[in-house]
């Protein structure tokens, strides 16, 4: 082809042709140009597409992520609810003494002892730039405030997690309550909810103790009724946070399948 148009020239030029061999030349050049745009618009057009189906590909990793970490994080949302109701009829058989059922106390002083915390998938879109890929701006800024607001309802549990390590289980232990409560544990397989696997089952009888667990005791103790004041208020305010960031998921949600169905 090049071939031709050279030779096309040649003669133009050899029979003196010059304005002829002017006007072609420059059809020539616009041609080439034309030739030109139409290959990066392919080009364009094909890397779009790579890109689009990079897009497509991350949407649906999203999507599977935020799926399980909604899962994960009613889950916690519903343990953090049994702690608040346990702390609440503690604090209500403290109050009233009559009230009190040895059975009952020890269910409840178990689930306060529970340390539910979110742990959510992390992705690496941020840092790698692939949140580039995403041509929604709601979502991509979303995206953009995930990690932070994640932080507001782990600090939360963190939080109790000290108190609960350092002071309020060592104080059960003190007691002579903890065998009791680790061995309901084990019976009503309250530790289920930590597995990796749904419906594991891990079984153990530690048997009760065989000392005389004196629960007034321990209900009338003022640092008992201290921890379990904080165990509710730490509960209620991490699931405060936690329902705004379940919000934030099922928006992000609702954003991907929209892209998805695009």
């Amino acid at each position: 082809m090049i071939k031709f148009f050279r030779k096309i020239r040649k003669n133009l030029l050899s029979e003196g042709k010059t304005a002829k061999y002017f006007k072609y030349a420059i059809g020539e050049i616009v041609l080439v140009v034309i030739g030109i745009m139409i290959a990066l618009s392919i080009n364009n057009w094909n890397e779009d597409r790579k890109e689009r189906a990079q897009e497509q590909e991350l949407l649906t990793q999203l999507q599977s992520e935020f799926k399980s970490n909604l899962e994960q994080l009613d889950q916690k949302i519903e343990m953090r609810k049994q702690k608040i109701s346990a702390s609440l009829k503690l604090l209500h058989n403290i109050d009233y003494p009559e009230t009190r059922d040895t059975d009952s106390i020890i269910i409840y002083i178990g689930h306060t002892a529970v340390s539910p915390t979110f742990d959510p998938i992390v992705n690496d879109i941020n840092s790698s730039g692939r949140i580039q890929l995403l041509q929604n701006r709601n979502l991509k800024e979303r995206l953009a405030r995930w990690t932070s607001e994640v932080i507001q309802v782990t600090e939360e549990e963190q939080a109790w997690m000290l108190v609960r390590n350092n002071e309020y289980m060592p104080m059960l232990a003190q007691k002579g309550i903890l065998r009791n409560l680790l061995n309901r544990y084990w019976k009503d397989n309250v530790l289920a909810s930590f597995h990796l696997d749904k419906g594991t089952k891990t079984e153990i009888d530690l048997g009760n103790s065989a000392k005389k667990i004196e629960v007034s005791k321990l209900l009338d103790d003022e640092q008992f009724e201290s921890h379990i004041a904080q165990c509710a208020s730490y509960a209620k305010i991490a699931n405060s946070q936690a329902m705004s960031l379940r919000q934030r998921i099922v928006e992000m949600l609702d954003l991907i399948e929209q892209d998805l169905n695009e």
